[in-house]
């Protein structure tokens, strides 16, 4: 008997030997290739990029995985508690492993996997950060070795802490969203700080498996787990019962935050910023870097900038009639429904989808458009109001293609089933009323900076960004016309000319390129010998070609590109006219060199990038002040700010055009259009057929650029010019912008002299002598002795083939003072 135990002894023995070799043997195997797990350590997750205006209003977030990393520090105990309690309350006890829980779930697996059902898991939160981190996700005995070995080596290596916390931050919770922090915002616009118990006891259930919770889709079985977690959670002594029990009868509560853009009006901004940093670091840096990026965005300014562009669109656009309804839907049945399916213009929150329920002569019901729930099912809620035809005249002209006809009715306007804008006023006597609106066909944008940084305050692309992506301030090309000759003024002027300098308006006709090109001032005619300031003022087409033959458009050109409106010009004379095309932004940013008085201007829309450790990797404030960074006032000398721009135009000169400029707005093209009540300059830009309109325009202390125009360059009619159609814009935006701040006046460099001079002939004048006007002198320089005119000797020999009529040889004549 003895020997026979014995003999099995041996035989157990034996077996054991080979089994365990052989389990050695096999774990060996599986584990021979092991990732190194001290890449943890280095752990870099995708973060996401968030994009703030410059008083740090969260203006949008870019990820592919939408996660904000948080250390262990800043996760609250009630949060960390209802993970743990939800999958592994015994992690702060076992070493990589639970073996208790592991028994249990191999019983477990052994009757799910004789009856077909899916295996459980057993597996540790630091299991889980080996998986997830290190290996696949496949459901497989070796996955499960190599997932435990790694495990244990884990935390031998790793504080529990630091192991948890790689947990929170890495882990998927639906909705794009990834990590704790994350999670909280998308789920319940929260930071984790600000969680309840309810809230926390949710998001800890959503690992498992988040589709399955999802808050709308699965509303139950969410609120099932998640009470579930709350039972762990008092269970594990984390909560007291009375506590947990009202969580539990508490709804979910999930209110989702929107994606996209954030703060109300900054998309087109928002946009442009993030083609810059992609341009600037690429996709990864944008979608996985988790920069913070603070804008020169300023908010209020934005939302003006919207508003005045928004209004002055729909005023030209209800001018050209009423095109039709935005869509057609069936009202027999539950027209709300039916007009939920229709996309409303959501960055346009002022308007509101309607559907025509019935129509007469005088007036229409409409049934405004149902909101939905955030699960998105439309609401029940059913509205109707009246649209009545006194408010609508505007609609009595009807534009279809080219064709325009005129209706007496409101039914031949508007008919059952029509889906069209409505907008809520509040007139300043009576009941609030509701008017029809429609989108714009007609395009432009609003852009504004600071000159003396450079940094874009607003910018407008269009009308509506859900309506159209396409950004007309920086990505639209178009010709400024006029909004261009302050620059062949200010390259005359920085080269000898003075705004006393005459020369010849008259008709002119120049062979180019073997063709014959014969400019016209707008509204023909011509006013014969003019001083520089006239014809900007006057914006006179005639004048300006002959001042940029005069010089050379090699100079014009170079200027130009000085000022960073054209990469290359071609020395044409046609682009002394604005011919060339270029952007608002360009087109401001110039503009900003006059307003300085000279110095270099590089717009940025960036203020400063940071990496996710915080560390400054871009700074748009390129000037230095070594002696601002001090802790206390000690008596020293006021710190200086030393300015490295480059000068590129005479501050002389600067204020020379800008004095012109002002001209432009008390007496030119934009007089009655442009009155800010304090100092502003600024110049209408009108191209050929009306198709673009500019008003680009500044005070000492802002510069702003309006553009109107057809996003396909088509005639906007007669009398659409940037004076009529832009200049109001500026005036309205520039009103709002300035208010409460205190009027400056444009500064004057030292040297300039001021002598008064006769408007018409820019000689100096005579005491007592009318018409007369202060002009700004260089030293050195002033008004000439006698009468003479650019462009009349060559008029005057025929070596300009000419077209004139007497009426303008009358005027040249006179001008001339007889000399012709």
């Amino acid at each position: 008997m003895l020997r026979l135990i014995g003999y099995l002894f041996g035989i157990g023995t034996i077996l054991f030997f080979v089994v365990a070799l052989g389990v050695a043997w096999y774990v060996g195997a599986v584990t021979r290739d092991l990732p190194d797990y001290e890449v943890l350590s280095s752990y870099e997750p995708p973060v996401t990029t968030r994009i703030h205006a410059s008083d740090g209003a969260l203006m949008a977030e870019h990820a592919r995985e939408r996660r904000l990393y948080l250390p262990i520090q800043a996760i609250p105990d009630r949060v960390k508690a209802a993970f743990l309690s939800a999958e592994d309350k015994n992690f702060y006890q076992h070493n990589g492993l639970d073996y208790i829980g592991l028994i249990r779930a191999t019983i477990t697996n052994v009757e799910n996997y004789s009856s077909g059902k899916r295996l459980v898991g057993a597996s540790t939160i630091t299991q889980q950060v080996a998986k997830n981190f290190l290996l696949s996700s496949e459901r497989t005995f070796d996955r499960k070795i190599r997932e435990a070995v790694l495990a244990y080596r884990i935390e031998q290596a790793y504080s529990k802490d630091r192991i948890l916390e790689l947990y929170l931050n890495e882990i998927f919770y639906g909705l794009n969203s990834y990590g704790i922090a994350s999670a909280a915002l998308t789920y319940f616009n929260k930071s984790v700080n600000e969680l309840t118990l309810q809230e926390a006891a949710y998001l800890a259930a959503l690992p498992k498996a988040p589709s399955n919770y999802h808050p709308y889709r699965h509303t139950d079985r969410a609120i099932t787990r998640r009470n579930w977690v709350i039972d762990r959670m008092v269970e594990n002594g984390y909560v007291k019962t009375a506590d947990g029990d009202e969580a539990k009868a508490q709804d979910l509560g999930v209110n989702p935050r929107r994606g996209g853009s954030h703060l109300f009006a900054s998309d087109y901004f928002a946009e442009e910023v993030r083609r810059q940093i992609i341009g600037r670091y690429g996709e990864d840096a944008l979608y996985e870097g988790g920069l913070s990026v603070r804008t020169t965005l300023d908010p209020k300014i934005q939302i003006l900038a919207r508003k005045a562009l928004q209004r002055g669109l729909i005023r030209y656009d209800t001018q050209q009639g009423y095109r039709g309804p935005v869509a057609t839907v069936i009202t027999d049945g539950d027209w709300g429904v039916a007009v939920a399916e229709v996309e409303p213009l959501r960055d346009v929150p002022e308007w509101r989808l309607a559907v025509v329920l019935d129509a007469d002569d005088e007036k229409a019901t409409v049934g405004l458009r149902p909101s939905r729930t955030a699960s998105g099912k439309v609401a029940e809620d059913r509205k109707t109001t009246i649209l009545n035809g006194a408010d609508m005249e505007w609609a009595y002209r009807i534009k279809v293609d080219k064709d325009r006809k005129k209706v007496k009715t409101v039914s031949e306007i508007l008919k059952p089933g029509d889906v069209v804008y409505v907008e809520e006023i509040k007139p300043e006597e009576g009941e609030p009323k509701h008017v029809l609106r429609q989108p714009p066909e007609v395009q432009g944008a609003i852009a504004a900076l600071d000159p003396h940084t450079g940094r874009v305050l607003a910018l407008v692309g269009g009308f509506s960004y859900a309506q159209s992506q396409f950004n007309r301030a920086t990505q639209a090309m178009r010709q400024p016309g006029s909004a261009f000759k302050p620059f062949v003024y200010a390259a005359a002027l920085d080269n000898g000319y003075s705004p006393a300098s005459v020369v010849l308006d008259a008709p002119i006709q120049l062979v180019s390129g073997g063709e014959l090109w014969q400019p016209k001032n707008y509204g023909g005619g011509s006013a014969g010998p003019s001083t520089l300031r006239l014809g900007i003022e006057r914006s006179r087409n005639l004048m300006t070609v002959r001042l940029a033959k005069d010089m050379g458009m090699n100079l014009v050109a170079e200027y130009a590109e000085r000022f960073g409106i054209y990469d290359e010009m071609p020395p044409l004379l046609a682009m002394s006219l604005g011919s060339g095309e270029t952007t608002v932004l360009r087109m401001i940013s110039a503009y900003a060199v006059l307003a300085n008085g000279g110095k270099q201007i590089k717009p940025s829309l960036i203020d400063r990038i940071q990496d996710r450790y915080g560390k400054t990797i871009f700074k748009h404030e390129e000037r230095t002040c070594d002696a601002c960074i001090v802790t206390e006032w000690q008596s020293q000398d006021e710190p200086e700010v030393v300015d490295t721009r480059e000068q590129v135009l005479d501050p002389m000169t600067a204020y020379q055009v800008t004095s012109m400029l002002e001209g432009v707005v008390t007496r030119g093209t934009a007089a009655s259009k442009v009155n800010l009540g304090r100092a502003a300059a600024g110049k209408t830009g009108t191209t050929n057929e009306e198709k673009d309109a500019w008003f680009v325009g500044y005070t000492p202390d802002l510069v702003a650029g309006v553009f109107i125009g057809y996003d396909t360059p088509t005639p906007m009619g007669r009398g659409s010019t940037g004076g009529a159609l832009a200049a109001p814009i500026f005036n309205e935006f520039m009103m709002a912008a300035l208010e409460n701040t205190f009027p400056a006046d444009f500064r004057v460099p030292p040297g300039l002299q001021l002598i008064p001079i006769n408007r018409k002939t820019g000689m100096e004048a005579r005491p007592g002598e009318p018409d007369v006007i202060y002009e700004s002198f260089k030293p050195g320089t002033g008004p000439a002795d006698f009468f003479s005119v650019i462009g009349m000797e060559e008029y005057a020999t025929g070596e300009e083939i000419l077209n004139v009529s007497p009426q303008a040889n009358r005027a040249i004549v006179s001008g001339a003072g007889g000399l012709y």
